[in-house]
C-alpha cells in the first residue's frame, strides 16, 4: 500500500469518493447518526444511501477524520478509505 492521507475536508473526501464512483451511506441498523461508509456499488448488506448534508453532518459531529490512499501500490486507484478520530 502506498502512503495514506488524512483530511477533514468536505470538498476533498466529497470529490475522492465521487471519482471512485462512491456515495455517501451510513450502516442501516446502527442507531442514531449510523456508522458512516462509502458505497461503492458493490452489494453490501445493510447500506442505505444517505445525502451528503447528512454524511458531513455526522461526521463533523463525531469529530472524524477521513483516512485515504490515492493509489495501489501497482499505481491504480485505491478505493481503501477509513473514518477515524481527529485527535489520533
Amino acid at each position: 500500500m502506498t502512503d495514506s492521507k488524512t483530511t477533514t475536508d468536505h470538498k476533498t473526501i466529497q470529490r475522492c469518493a465521487e471519482e471512485r464512483k462512491g456515495v455517501p451511506s451510513k450502516v442501516a441498523e446502527s442507531g442514531e447518526g449510523g456508522i458512516l461508509r462509502i458505497d461503492f456499488g458493490e452489494p453490501e448488506e445493510g447500506l442505505e444511501k444517505i445525502s451528503w448534508n447528512d454524511f458531513f453532518q455526522v461526521f463533523d459531529e463525531r469529530k472524524l477524520a477521513f483516512l485515504y490512499q490515492d493509489k495501489t501500490a501497482d499505481g491504480k486507484m485505491s478505493r481503501f478509505n477509513k473514518f477515524i478520530s481527529k485527535d489520533q
